[in-house]
């Protein structure tokens, strides 16, 4: 294979970062994945993921971690109710949809990053990855690159994978082309212990997830195993909305004010998020990377994930997306098919660039669909041909 004796920087330790390494170590592939987290707990891990089968479930059953992902998965979570700004509901799958239906193209079992995440970690060697990794510049060395970090280390490889996320430190070395602004902000909250803090909406999301639609604007909010929820409100607005808006996002009676302001007429339930969130909310702008992106193939050099294609989360398909990168990937970096580095990359940026402009293309129609005025019909015929 054409990583025989080669040396395997992996930048990023997100799901698709760590999908590669532990699909390379199968291999017995020289591995390392450096992570700008000081350590696994060094942050809350945000909302949870759906994994679809062709992409996320084939990644997971190629690393051998199905009955793993299995162990750690919640039940449940997939099932959607969908309301108006009232929070009456207009659908609900809580009652048809099954907890358990592996290998039906259909089913999306969702699990909370953090556990995904433990779960990739658990499955590498030992020291794999390397914390406190927080990428700063690199330099061409010999046929590689030397890789420098803000803690003062360095480091070589003769390889280096970029899964370090949409805002990518690694991406100008490979191109010029940058993110796209869509349009569309969402500002997230978090509240802690549901249950006793947002019992009625507790009581309507149960273990699911909610997608509230009204007047332009949407609310989607998500329940995670430990107990939080997660929300967004996600809304047209300018690009520097956060700046502009003069809120301090650590003001949680600030935020209220400005919920109650501009999503005038929906119900008084969805106060109980603003009221209880925790503090700061993170203001998140979504972008997208152009559909028609190319770059000139390097034979030392490579992107997945968010990094070579970041889109708008509203089709489900960017940790989907990033894991079968790192599938396809590994396929071409460990086939025989290939007798250089070279030609492995130039094969698995050309099918990736492809997946990802209709990945691309469907997250942008779906975020029009879901910020129009007829949203919420659009999204119950949706649901209900489903």
């Amino acid at each position: 294979m054409v990583i025989d004796n080669q040396s395997i920087a992996i930048i990023g330790g997100g799901p698709g970062g760590l999908t590669l390494a532990r699909l390379l170590q199968i291999h017995q592939a020289d591995v390392k994945v450096y992570e700008r987290d000081l350590n696994p707990y060094a942050r809350v891990q945000g909302s949870p993921l759906d994994m679809h089968e062709g992409s996320g479930m084939d990644a997971l059953r190629a690393a051998d971690l199905l009955d793993e992902f299995k162990k750690n998965y919640r039940p449940g979570a997939d099932k959607i109710l969908i309301v108006n700004e009232q929070a009456e509901i207009v659908f609900s799958d809580y009652e048809t949809k099954p907890d358990k239906d592996f290998g039906n193209e259909d089913f999306r079992p969702e699990i909370d990053r953090g556990p995904l995440r433990n779960m990739l970690l658990d499955s590498l060697e030992p020291e794999t990855v390397v914390w406190d990794s927080h990428f700063i510049s690199m330099e061409k060395q010999n046929n590689g690159w030397l890789l420098h970090f803000k803690n003062g280390s360095s480091a070589y490889a003769d390889l280096v994978i970029a899964a370090d996320g949409a805002h990518s430190k690694i991406r100008p070395y490979l191109t010029d082309l940058r993110p796209i602004y869509s349009g569309i902000l969402m500002l997230e909250g978090n509240v802690s212990n549901a249950e006793t803090a947002a019992p009625h909406i507790k009581e309507l999301i149960k273990d699911g997830k909610i997608m509230a639609f009204g007047n332009d604007k949407n609310l989607l909010l998500g329940q995670k195993g430990s107990g939080d929820l997660g929300f967004y409100a996600s809304f047209r607005t300018d690009e520097n909305w956060a700046a502009k808006s003069g809120l301090d996002f650590s003001d949680g009676k600030q935020v209220l004010e400005w919920f109650k302001k501009e999503y005038c007429g929906w119900s008084t339930i969805w106060y109980e998020l603003f009221e209880n969130a925790s503090v700061p909310f993170i203001p998140r702008p979504i972008y997208y990377m152009p559909l028609d992106q190319g770059w000139e193939t390097q034979s030392h050099l490579t992107l997945l994930g968010d990094a070579a294609h970041v889109m708008p989360p509203f089709a489900g398909e960017g940790a989907n997306m990033a894991m079968l990168d790192a599938l396809e990937l590994s396929r071409c970096l460990t086939s025989d098919e290939f007798s250089t580095l070279y030609e492995a990359i130039s094969h698995y940026e050309t099918q990736m660039r492809q997946r990802a402009t209709k990945a691309i293309k469907e997250s942008l129609e779906n975020g029009d669909k879901m910020h129009s005025e007829t949203a919420l019909a659009t999204m119950l015929e949706f649901f209900s041909s489903h």
